[in-house]
């Protein structure tokens, strides 16, 4: 299986808000906010799954992982939902990330 990156995950998006454009609120730096709070929830429900059962179990336990990686696709969902409010693109993304990657690589 190829690599899934941030480039298809945001076509995918876009197709997504286009498709819903009239019952979801649109994609804009001013919605960016409550996107980012949805998000948050989202995160809830991962931090849920792990706290209530561990994280050995989370990962291993089949049902439970397949829940555990469903949510965790719904944080990347709304996680490109907020680049896509903002106009973040993936190259930009890459570009800050592997500053700090460098920055984080020589800190300690």
């Amino acid at each position: 299986m190829a690599d899934f990156g941030i480039n298809e995950m945001q076509e995918m998006q876009k197709r997504l808000q286009n498709k819903y454009q009239d019952k979801w609120e649109q994609i804009s730096p001013e919605t960016g906010k409550n996107k980012l709070l949805w998000m948050i929830g989202e995160i809830g429900e991962v931090i849920d799954i792990v706290k209530k059962h561990g994280g050995l179990k989370a990962s291993s336990d089949t049902e439970l992982r397949k829940h555990l990686v469903e949510e965790m696709a719904d944080v990347l969902m709304f996680y490109n939902d907020v680049m896509l409010c903002y106009g973040i693109s993936a190259d930009e993304l890459k570009q800050a990330y592997t500053v700090k990657f460098e920055n984080n690589m020589t800190r300690w």
